[in-house]
């Protein structure tokens, strides 16, 4: 049927549609079709491939929105694992079917959770302007979700926790460092055990960061080197808004970095023009030296630190971030007050380790007051 003029062209437009098992289908369709376009609302849905698109709308959207490499990547993997499905279907014959049984087929793969919400929020948004371009009528995505796991009845009660050293095995793992710990050991794990800080946070540290006098940390930046190329490095900024932030920090924590300063002055006046000064504090001093050191050396010797002190090996840089948290909570520190110390909005891990915290705190308040007032009654 004739629809009117192409207003770029001039030129008058037909559509066709069939597939109709009565004259009366064919007849409402043709009804509705007019309706839409007399009401301004007749989208003429593309022809266009998903990967022609994708291809396309990536170069946009990093235009647009100038994102940081890590997000560049995540919306590039995303593309990648979508076209996986959909690289050579036109754009119109993707369904809202068709997307949910890709999210399905995705956590049927046993990909994270984090995973694959980062592909699905990548097909939102590329979705998103196929419809404001009016390349489509109905976004695919709209009403997609991620299947939740399937729990037993023994933990569907129990959140998975993240992991975390408790207070003695804390205080064993520091006395490890301190003893059989490298050069910057004992400055690297302490700050972080005392801080939450995140390992590229502290990477990234440079000395106009620190003042000793006010006992302060100022964070505004964190590492970025996804190839680990030493002299390849990106400072960049933090994950949020709210993770630049100023921290207090104990006195314990300041005088250690007192004394790698000082270490630190006696290494750059040897080494003298081979030394590159950028005010790093954790700064390589044998190959590249003055270069920030990468975030897997600080893994690696944490996975060395663990071995010696016989501890959990699958603890990580990230693990004192959570245990920074434990500590708080059982200090009694309040969750908004932990939120603006590690530099979160807000965040359903930190809250997971609070509330479990809380709750066995809770729950040790009870048990002491049972045996206080056990013998009182009788029953």
């Amino acid at each position: 049927m004739d629809i009117g003029k192409n207003p770029k062209t001039g030129k008058r437009h037909q559509e066709t549609k069939g597939g109709f098992k009565t004259k009366q289908e064919a007849e409402a369709a043709a009804s509705a079709l007019i309706t839409e376009v007399n009401q301004g609302t007749f989208v003429k849905e593309s022809d266009i491939l998903f990967k022609d698109f994708a291809n396309n709308w990536l170069p946009l959207y990093i235009e647009r929105n100038g994102p940081k490499p890590g997000t560049i990547r995540l919306r590039q993997y995303g593309i990648n694992k979508l076209s996986a499905y959909f690289a050579h279907l036109k754009l119109k014959n993707i369904t809202e079917e068709m997307y949910q049984a890709a999210l399905n087929d995705l956590k049927d793969q046993k990909l994270a959770r984090s995973t694959i919400e980062g592909i699905h929020t990548t097909g939102k948004l590329l979705f998103k302007m196929t419809v404001n371009k009016k390349m489509l009528k109905i976004d695919p995505t709209v009403n997609a979700y991620i299947k939740k796991d399937k729990q037993s009845i023994i933990d569907s009660d129990e959140e998975e926790l993240p992991k975390y050293f408790e207070k003695e095995d804390l205080a064993l793992f520091l006395d490890t460092v301190s003893e059989k710990g490298l050069y910057m050991d004992d400055l690297i794990f302490t700050t972080l055990s005392y801080t939450g800080m995140r390992v590229g946070e502290i990477v990234a540290l440079k000395w106009k960061d620190v003042d000793f006098d006010k006992h302060t940390i100022h964070i505004t930046k964190t590492y970025y080197n996804p190839k680990n190329n030493t002299t390849k490095y990106q400072l960049v900024p933090p994950k949020t808004r709210k993770s630049r932030r100023k921290i207090m920090v104990d006195e314990l924590v300041i005088e250690a970095f007192k004394k790698h300063k000082e270490e630190q002055e006696k290494i750059i006046t040897h080494l003298g023009n081979f030394y590159s000064d950028n005010g790093f504090i954790l700064a390589n001093v044998n190959r590249h030296p003055g270069y920030p050191i990468l975030i897997k050396v600080v893994e690696s010797r944490m996975a060395r630190l663990l071995k010696l002190g016989k501890l959990n090996p699958k603890l990580t840089p990230h693990s004192l971030r959570h245990t920074h948290t434990s500590l708080l909570a059982e200090a009694k520190v309040g969750i908004d007050e932990i939120m603006d110390r590690l530099g979160h909005i807000d965040d359903e891990v930190t809250r997971k380790v609070y509330l479990h915290v809380t709750t066995k705190m809770k729950k040790d308040a009870s048990d002491k007051f049972s045996n206080l007032m056990r013998g009182f009654k009788k029953y």
